[in-house]
């Protein structure tokens, strides 16, 4: 009986030590597994860095159909492209021709929104034009006073200190961000992104929305034409009561409010009417600027802003 129980117990040794040889095995089959499939996601993405000299007001142009675009002033006339490819599906296309570098995320084959995404970190010379296009973005533009030119579909937009410059904003529904833009001739062009401006003036600041949100933070500058039109968006704009503007305001559907007290106007080509439409100005007359807010069947929104704001 003894020796029948050494030679179970035995038995029963050998088959544990073979069972666990069998789950290391299986164990670092799997965390071997992992490391390559770890190690090429790695050996995929990449990191590609290009200089170009250029001289002043410099062209540059970067069109990338997914990821994001970060821009920035450099200390000299160079511009430092730095590219982040998430795979071997995509190539960067750079090209100089005198004075404008263009540069062009090239989808290869099979590539698709994430295989061919490309982040794009720029640095341009201040004074330089800038051209921005991504379809998923971000798109981020600072520092600048060269004109800028931003396009998206859903990709979210935001510029910011920037003066004396044009900009341009085309998107379908991302969100538009514009903060500190000084003397801009500044025009956004949105299907239903919502469109926040702050700290934003100049000769003319024009906002066009489908069905987005126009919020408008700021004092209208001077001698400036503010144009902010929503055919199904409401529009909000938050000004201090010092603020010298003609204003008129007017929403078929709508409701319109005023907080600010106005100097009535008699005489304008559609007719007032209490939360529907008004026309005044607040302010010096002579140092004003011209503010219209138009919409279809949103709400307008005129409001003086707090200490705190």
């Amino acid at each position: 009986m003894g020796a029948l129980r050494d030679l179970r117990q035995e038995t029963m040794a050998a088959h544990d030590k073979s069972w666990g040889s069998r789950m290391v095995s299986k164990r670092t089959v799997k965390v071997i597994a992992i490391g390559v499939i770890v190690a090429g996601t790695l050996a995929a993405e990449s990191k590609k860095e290009y200089h170009f000299a250029v001289g002043s007001k410099a062209g540059v142009s970067v069109m990338n159909p997914y990821g994001s675009i970060w821009v920035r002033p450099s200390l000299n006339n160079t511009v430092v492209v730095s590219a982040i490819l998430h795979s071997d599906k995509v190539e960067v296309d750079n090209n100089q021709s005198g004075n404008r570098v263009d540069i062009q995320s090239h989808l290869l084959p099979g590539a698709d929104s994430e295989s061919g995404r490309v982040d794009y970190e720029v640095l341009v010379p201040a004074d330089a034009s800038v051209t921005l296009h991504s379809s998923s973005g971000p798109l981020h533009a600072e520092k600048l006073h060269g004109d800028v030119t931003l396009e998206g579909s859903t990709a979210t937009i935001d510029v910011r200190d920037v003066s004396n410059a044009h900009v341009h904003v085309k998107t379908l529904n991302g969100a538009v961000t514009l903060n500190n833009v000084q003397n801009g001739h500044v025009e956004v062009d949105s299907l239903s992104g919502e469109v926040t401006l702050t700290g934003v003036n100049g000769p003319l600041v024009q906002v066009v929305s489908t069905s987005g949100n126009i919020n408008y933070i700021g004092d209208f500058g001077d001698s400036g034409e503010y144009r902010l039109t929503s055919h199904s968006g409401d529009i909000e704009a938050t000004i201090p009561e010092w603020t010298s503007a003609d204003v008129s305001a007017r929403s078929v559907r709508g409701e319109v409010h005023d907080d600010i007290p106005l100097q009535p106007k008699f005489h304008t080509w559609f007719p007032i009417r209490a939360g529907v439409a008004f026309a005044g100005t607040m302010g010096r007359a002579a140092a004003s600027s011209t503010v219209v807010l138009r919409t279809f069947n949103g709400k307008i929104h005129l409001r003086k802003r707090s200490e705190k704001q």
